[in-house]
């Protein structure tokens, strides 16, 4: 496989590093998780303003265009043959003296590489599983998708390998926050409801895509602090993330849940697949 290493396709196995990033060192770094479907990466444009927005906070100067990553994204699926991938998008701080330091980072290393996936994904059911390790707080005011992922590598080693399950962060306080690897959304009613980020969650762009997908269909949208009860009392529940999409979920707390027969579930996720060749930005629905 061909990775993207500062302005240079690889093979994964020649890409170097230097030991002193202090993206290794220190977590000084952050990433995006996106798909490519059939060549078009889908919601390029939000992944890249969260980026951008992170690295400013974190005093990591990277000066990239949303053009020249879509021309750096054309070239590595060509150079790797394929058209419907799996993207992770890397940079870190770069190398520095061992320390922390206050000054901004000028000189990051960036990485891309892609993993082929189908061209669509199949949805499958989850159960929603309450974890007994609570949400870490952001390292900041908001939480960042960076390196600083121990807090998630944890619950999943008490959740498990099972890949028909997902772990529920609650907060110290007992509210419903987020999965391992993902947000989380619920309907009761006419209504689609969303932990707040104010409550330390990461603020997803499938979830922010979503919620605007399910104001266009009329529902109404409510983020707030939720005890996990809300939950059990929902009419659906499902999972997002921009790699498996809108999953339905099947089991809460050995509670049964509708999974694939939820209504509005299952019309956002149509929904959601036939955009995916198509958008840039949620702002363009």
């Amino acid at each position: 496989m061909y990775i993207y290493l500062n302005g240079q396709m690889v093979k994964q196995e020649d890409a170097m590093i230097s030991p002193f990033d202090h993206g290794f060192l220190y977590g000084m770094g952050l990433f995006e998780t996106f798909r490519i479907y059939d060549g078009h990466p889908f919601l390029l444009k939000d992944h890249l303003e969260r980026l951008r927005h992170g690295l400013e906070t974190m005093n990591i100067r990277s000066q990239f265009s949303d053009e020249g990553v879509q021309t750096v994204l054309e070239e590595l699926l060509e150079k790797n043959q394929i058209s419907n991938a799996y993207i992770r998008m890397n940079v870190s701080a770069g190398a520095g003296e061992i320390g922390l330091r206050a000054a901004p980072y000028s000189e990051p290393n960036m990485i891309i590489f892609a993993k082929e996936l189908p061209e669509q994904a199949v949805t499958h059911e989850k159960e929603i599983v309450v974890l007994n390790l609570r949400r870490n707080t952001p390292e900041g005011e908001i939480r960042l998708k960076s390196h600083h992922y121990m807090n998630n590598l944890l619950a999943k080693q008490e959740l498990g390998d099972d890949s028909k399950k997902e772990g529920l962060f609650l907060t110290e306080g007992g509210f419903a926050a987020e999965g391992i690897a993902s947000n989380i959304f619920w309907i009761k009613g006419e209504t689609l409801y969303s932990p707040s980020v104010d409550l330390g969650i990461l603020n997803g762009i499938t979830r922010l895509f979503v919620m605007r997908l399910a104001e266009k269909n009329g529902l109404s949208v409510e983020e707030g602090h939720y005890l996990p009860s809300a939950l059990t009392e929902a009419d659906e529940i499902f999972v997002t993330n921009s790699i498996q999409e809108i999953v339905p979920v099947s089991a809460f707390e050995n509670g049964v849940m509708p999974g694939m027969d939820g209504k509005y579930t299952m019309l956002l996720s149509y929904q959601y697949k036939s955009l995916t060749s198509q958008l840039l930005s949620r702002h363009e629905l």
